[in-house]
């Protein structure tokens, strides 16, 4: 197989549409959990959280997921 026909095969665009996707829920997993820390966790951790750091935590990560959603869902409408 040629170069340019390894470039353009199903199989390889196909892959390399999974790895962008991976790369960009990697990049949100790592944003939520840099803002939601520096959010909800304002002292040193011990080995377990406080209710407040676990419901502030949980919060934080589910605001930050809805909005992603909204985000994503109007990017889409306006395509």
């Amino acid at each position: 197989m040629d170069s340019s026909s390894f470039g353009s095969s199903p199989e390889l665009q196909n892959l390399l549409e999974q790895e962008k996707q991976r790369a960009m829920v990697n990049e949100m997993v790592a944003k939520l959990t840099s803002s939601c820390w520096d959010k909800c966790i304002t002292g040193t951790p011990g080995s377990k959280f406080s209710n407040s750091e676990q419901t502030c935590l949980s919060n934080c990560a589910q605001r930050y997921l809805d909005m992603s959603m909204l985000i994503m869902k109007r990017f889409q409408s306006m395509q």
